[in-house]
């Protein structure tokens, strides 16, 4: 299916693992005209294929499902080890046990084979590109592959996707890079990750993500496919100008996360509206790989510390983040959220599409 004839409205929702891509989210989504995702991330096979099930029997329409490509990146263990240690007064202080620092590949061969055998209408992928083999095999069964990229360099690689999918500084959560051992950097804010804003700057909503306007305009000029532009999106002026500047549709998490279909905690949705958060920064203080969440205590106590280490870190504070949640301490939670974070509202997913498109 060609990617324009995939939805009504060129609006996507963004995949978010971790809990928030409920099957409900994606269908409302998708019955609303626009693309639902699931996010098969964090998840073994059998939930993956329950949700694409599940979200099959709440829409006809078509949705995707995301998955994360695994990194051989070296890992210094010694510096895990650091990290670990510093850790331990925040495990005791939520009266738990720090994970084990352990790689692993999220189950790909196996969700890769079960995605071979029914796939859905599109398949993602992020944190690398896929072999031309399984595109080639995905293609041949009618899915289109859409791949994240935050470079030129990665938008080149990934060239034999039918999709791509153009993921700016701004975006919440994991930024989507092929490499995660490059030096943190968050263009969206020149300070160091972790560091708040001074009363009086805060971000939250309104500018048009500058980090994403270049790199839409630069991937515009070398690839002649598909784009879909992503990152620190969050009202009908955001997806217009990203429609203008050559983007198909554009990508939307944190306007969702609030929705009442979405799985993200009632802590979480809170936190987006409260008033104490007035910033986000990148950091790899929860998982190992740059991540853009609402600064709050442990980001910014331990950005600064947190080696380049995935999935390894993700394992080790995992204990930590799920606690955290269970107790309600928003000071230990990972926030994620994009710049534009503040426009979310607690709207039904379908009344977001529908007024993100206003001018689509």
């Amino acid at each position: 299916m060609p990617f324009a004839e995939l939805f009504e409205h060129p609006i996507v929702q963004a995949p978010m693992a971790g809990g928030a891509s409920t099957p409900a989210l994606a269908a409302a989504v998708s019955n609303a005209g626009g693309l639902g995702f699931l996010a098969a991330g964090y998840k073994t096979v059998a939930q993956m294929r329950r949700e694409i099930d599940e979200t099959r029997e709440l829409t006809s329409r078509p949705f995707g499902v995301n998955l994360f490509v695994p990194s051989d990146d070296p890992v210094d263990t010694a510096a895990v080890a650091a990290y670990q240690e510093r850790l331990v007064p925040e495990a005791d202080r939520l009266g738990v046990a720090l994970g084990e620092p352990v790689g692993g590949d999220d189950d790909w061969a196996a969700k890769v084979a079960d995605l071979l055998a029914d796939p859905p209408s599109v398949v993602g992928f992020t944190f690398g590109r896929p072999g031309d083999e399984l595109v080639a095999a995905l293609r041949d069964r009618g899915t289109l592959v859409i791949v994240t990229v935050t470079s030129v360099a990665e938008a080149e690689a990934a060239s034999a996707a039918d999709v791509l999918c153009v993921q700016g500084p701004e975006a919440g959560a994991h930024q989507g890079s092929f490499a995660n051992t490059a030096r943190l950097r968050d263009p969206a804010d020149p300070r160091a990750p972790g560091v708040p804003r001074a009363p009086g700057e805060p971000d939250g909503g309104g500018e048009f993500p500058e980090g994403l306007r270049a790199l839409l305009r630069a991937v515009r000029e070398v690839i002649d496919r598909p784009l879909i532009a992503a990152g620190g999106l969050g009202h009908t002026g955001h997806v217009a100008e990203v429609l203008a500047l050559g983007a198909g549709a554009a990508q939307l998490g944190t306007a969702f996360l609030r929705a009442p279909e979405s799985g993200a905690t009632s802590v979480y949705k809170d936190a987006l509206a409260d008033p104490r958060f007035t910033v986000t920064a990148l950091t790899r203080a929860f998982s190992g790989r740059p991540a853009r969440g609402l600064v709050n205590r442990f980001l910014a106590a331990h950005s600064a510390y947190a080696p380049a280490a995935y999935p390894h870190v993700h394992n080790l504070t995992a204990p930590l983040r799920r606690a955290a949640a269970q107790q309600g301490d928003v000071g230990a939670m990972a926030l994620w959220a994009g710049t534009s974070f503040r426009l979310a509202t607690d709207a039904p997913a379908a009344e977001t599409v529908a007024r993100l498109a206003a001018s689509g």
